[in-house]
């Protein structure tokens, strides 16, 4: 039997770099239930610092999760990037990045898209006749994109 995987990313605004992500990959946010959140807090099993309110609902502070949205009904969806909060700033480059696939799409034209909402561009590079460019979101984590 395989294993799965989910991708974890520390993140000083989790519920902003889900936002960002779910729009740059057309994926979607994971509902939260605020009813249930209402609920664990009323029995003693979290308080109201737990929380906030993002986009008018009720949500958990620390962390946000994005998928695929034909995963979203999904028990154990295939793909998911969880972001967690994490208050350390980043200091170095990432060991780990992913490729955002652009499925023909002009990579410059992307580009562009991605830093007008905020993305940075880093460098351009290529090996043989493939190229990419390496940006890196709005809280500096890097990515390619070709």
């Amino acid at each position: 039997m395989g294993l799965n995987i989910q991708i974890t990313v520390d993140s000083k605004n989790p519920h902003d770099l889900a936002d960002w992500w779910a729009e740059t990959l057309g994926w979607a946010v994971e509902p939260q239930d605020g009813t249930f959140i209402r609920s664990m807090i009323e029995q003693g099993y979290a308080t109201d610092a737990d929380t906030l309110t993002h986009s008018g609902r009720l949500v958990w502070r620390d962390g946000a999760a994005i998928r695929p949205v034909e995963e979203l009904d999904a028990k154990t969806p295939e793909r998911r990037m969880l972001f967690q909060i994490s208050l350390e700033e980043k200091t170095v480059k990432n060991r780990v990045h992913w490729d955002v696939r652009l499925d023909g799409r002009d990579k410059d034209e992307v580009r562009t898209e991605l830093e007008a909402r905020g993305a940075t561009f880093l460098w351009t590079a290529s090996q043989g006749p493939h190229s990419w460019h390496t940006l890196a979101d709005p809280e500096g984590n890097e990515f390619c994109i070709s």
